[in-house]
């Protein structure tokens, strides 16, 4: 499998006929002549994969992936076989094996051996989980992450019976994988999910992930609704904290607030790991929509003003914006105005879902008054209709 393609639809491959200690003894043999120094096989299935886990790395081995892989999926075959009482010390050791840092081409490999052995094992085996667990750091690496994972809704299918804390950890290496492969969004969506795991009496354990998920949501170009984070119990616990402080500025203050906040507290934002630049330019948008919802017409030396920016900038920002699809809005340059037609809420409450209510009231009684008159049309062309059908029946015969 070359670098970036994605892994197989999960499938078992299919074995040789042949019995366990038979399968041992040929790859006992195998990792002999590849230089391993294991004995013979001894005909105990439990001994004869350990020494063969042990050496399975002296077939690791560039340009002969295919080799590799036919030989790793033999030793799948044997543990998915095991009664897992006995196997799961070994499930373990393979995946250790499997997982070390290597060249990109073997990681990919050992990934696809990998999963294969987590979809072979029983849906309630417990080394399914740890397998997992295993399998995401290696995606993450290999830029495969959305090849062994979709959405969380199917995580928890896949393992119904897994404890909290359990989910949670695994919550944790899926968000980092994904940052990893650049995939911001759906890394929101798990941390914002693994917050929602907590409740209001063990929020506090989880300070660490929420402070992530502000840092993930603040540093996404694409995310611009802040303000359910500042509902979740672990965020809460956060009041008082500066990077509670930074996201509240993100949700409802202009960017000179963010401004004096980052003079002030530099060192901290720096540390976050946050872009300077980055946060102006979303703050900027942030404060734009706010002053979009404020007023329909905004004049040139207001938006300089609150966003300080040049008059030779307003247009671009004004492309910027249009861009982002936040803001629908066109400038009128003789009188220096920008014209909002819509704007996006950059905070949505209370007063947001009572505004929604009435505009959708509204449309309603529109829809039923038009109705009504419609109707009343109707009627009125079908008595004109039936009141000239009936003078026509009492007109007297024409004559010829």
């Amino acid at each position: 499998m070359e670098d970036e393609r994605e892994l197989e639809d999960p499938c078992f491959y299919a074995y040789l006929d042949i019995s366990l200690e038979n399968q041992c003894k040929e790859l006992c043999d195998y990792m002999q002549s590849l230089g391993a120094d294991i004995p013979d096989s001894s005909g105990v299935l439990d001994d004869d994969l350990t020494h063969i886990i042990e050496s399975c790395h002296f077939c690791f081995q560039e340009n002969k992936e295919l080799e590799m892989e036919a030989a790793l999926n033999s030793i799948t075959s044997l543990l998915v076989c095991m009664d897992m009482n006995r196997g799961e010390s070994l499930v373990k050791k393979f995946c250790k094996k499997l997982t070390r840092e290597q060249s990109k081409k073997l990681e990919i490999s050992c990934l696809k051996v990998l999963y294969l052995l987590y979809q072979g094992l029983q849906t309630q085996s417990t080394p399914r989980y740890e397998v997992y667990c295993e399998l995401i750091p290696l995606a993450g690496r290999t830029g495969q992450i959305m090849s062994v994972f979709t959405d969380t809704p199917t995580l928890k299918k896949s393992f119904p019976r897994v404890t909290i804390d359990k989910l949670q950890h695994l919550y944790r290496l899926i968000h980092e994988a994904l940052l990893k492969c650049k995939e911001s969004e759906k890394a929101a969506k798990v941390i914002m999910e693994l917050l929602g795991t907590y409740t209001p009496e063990n929020a506090s354990q989880a300070k660490e992930d929420a402070q992530k998920c502000i840092v993930s949501a603040l540093a996404d170009p694409n995310t611009f609704l802040l303000d359910p984070l500042l509902a979740l119990p672990p965020v809460k616990v956060l009041e008082g904290a500066p990077i509670h402080e930074l996201l509240t500025i993100f949700v409802t203050d202009p960017l000179p607030t963010y401004l004096t906040f980052y003079n002030e507290n530099k060192e901290f934002v720096d540390s976050l790991g946050l872009s300077h630049e980055e946060n102006v330019r979303k703050m900027r948008l942030l404060t734009f929509m706010q002053m979009a919802e404020a007023k329909e017409e905004l004049t040139f030396d207001e938006v300089q003003d609150q966003l300080q920016i040049s008059e030779k900038d307003v247009h671009q920002f004004i492309i910027d914006v249009l861009k982002t699809k936040l803001v629908k809005a066109r400038v009128n340059d003789k009188q220096k105005k920008i014209l909002v037609s819509a704007t996006m809420h950059r905070t949505f409450g209370k007063m947001q879902w009572a505004h929604l209510r009435g505009t959708l009231g509204s449309w309603e009684t529109h829809l039923k008054n038009l109705s009504n008159g419609l109707a009343a049309v109707v009627k009125l062309q079908a008595d004109i209709m039936n009141k000239a059908g009936l003078e026509g029946s009492l007109a007297p015969p024409m004559v010829l």
